[in-house]
């Protein structure tokens, strides 16, 4: 192990990453609650400037993937698809499998420069959590209960209210709707046997009624389909906490774009036609499996410098005005303050380190819990 990779390992360095984060990300959160009136006056510029903001936040993310631990990103997709991303309104169907599969997509994101302006389905709880939930709120993200009384009308309605966005955005959506596991993959097959549908070998049933929503409400808005497969080189799962300790990966990531008017607008019609995209993402993941690439040729975008200048920016900043701090802090010789300082930063490292425990795979939803009844449509 080298001294750079000992250096990346080390408790000091990652204090700093999220003394950073934290700071930087509630700073930025002021900022957009300060752009609150101005939604008011001019909707268009506030989505904009928030845009922009959540930028900040969410590219530092991104950075830590891409800049700090190093990991490459191949990209398999056809030449004539390749030269639309970024330039089309347009709904991602991504795997999920990994507790990375959402960072890969925003680096997916990143790298087309849609990044700032990238929608999700998010549970509501997240909806809370400091900086991201609070940051997303302002970026007009997609949030629901899990409980489809109540969310189809309250999902619908924000969908629609993206048909005026002022920026090409991409809808990332999971239609597993949780992390993929060996327990909860063998509940979600009993209910494929149960209701006679073709039984899937490396991922859940998806769930259809939120993916036919959302492909109803961002019809003339989204142009296309991104069906997307993730897969890490050698068998490998990586954890926040490993890009954290700056271990390098190997994402193999294939997009295919499939055109919104190729889906069937009949509920019943798109659910059909979504089992069988799941279908031939299995089998793509199975032809992985055995050749370790998936089909198809190679077409990487580069890594963009942005996400790097942004952390360096804010990391300049901030620890310039911790050095101020803390001078004037050991210039006072108050232990009082020393300690209570002490404190601070280490719930600061806390913060950051039970956000990352919420993207943990055994953090996941109660799906698979027999007790819970389970809804696949």
């Amino acid at each position: 192990m080298g001294l750079w990779q000992v250096l990346k390992s080390q408790f000091l360095c990652h204090l700093i990453i999220c003394y950073v984060f934290l700071v930087s990300g509630l700073i930025i959160n002021v900022v957009q609650i300060c752009t609150s009136p101005l939604w008011l006056l001019n909707k268009q510029l506030a989505r904009r400037i928030n845009v922009r903001l959540g930028y900040c936040v969410s590219s530092q993310m991104v950075a830590a993937l891409e800049w700090w631990s190093g990991t490459e990103c191949t990209l398999y997709t056809e030449p004539e698809s390749y030269q639309l991303y970024g330039k089309e309104n347009a709904i991602v169907v991504l795997n999920h499998r990994f507790e990375l599969d959402f960072l890969c997509g925003w680096t997916f994101c990143e790298r087309f420069g849609v990044l700032g302006s990238s929608k999700v389905l998010a549970k509501k709880e997240l909806s809370y959590v400091p900086i991201i939930g609070w940051m997303w709120y302002f970026l007009e993200i997609v949030f629901c209960k899990r409980k489809w009384e109540e969310d189809r009308r309250t999902v619908a309605e924000s969908l629609q209210n993206l048909h005026d966005y002022p920026e090409n955005f991409w809808f990332l959506l999971f239609c597993e709707g949780t992390r993929f596991t060996p327990k909860k993959h063998q509940i979600s097959m009993q209910v494929a046997e149960s209701k006679g549908l073709p039984k899937l070998k490396y991922h859940l049933l998806p769930r259809t009624k939120g993916f036919w929503v959302t492909v109803q409400n961002l019809r003339g808005t989204a142009a296309a389909v991104y069906d997307s497969s993730l897969n890490f080189r050698n068998n490998q799962t990586p954890t926040l906490r490993d890009i954290l300790n700056g271990k390098k990966y190997h994402a193999d990531l294939y997009v295919r774009r499939i055109p919104l008017e190729a889906i069937p607008e009949d509920e019943a019609e798109c659910a059909a036609w979504l089992h069988k995209l799941y279908q031939e993402k299995d089998s793509f993941q199975e032809h992985y499996t055995q050749t370790g690439r998936f089909p198809g040729p190679i077409a990487t975008p580069p890594r963009r410098p942005w996400p790097l200048i942004n952390w360096l920016f804010w990391a300049c900043l901030l620890l310039y005005l911790l050095g101020l701090f803390l001078a004037q802090l050991i210039s006072s010789g108050s232990t009082l303050t020393i300690v209570a300082s002490v404190v601070l930063c280490s719930a600061a490292s806390f913060g950051v380190r039970w956000m990352i425990g919420q993207t943990e795979i055994n953090r996941g939803s109660s799906y698979g819990n027999k007790e819970v009844p389970l809804n696949n449509n």
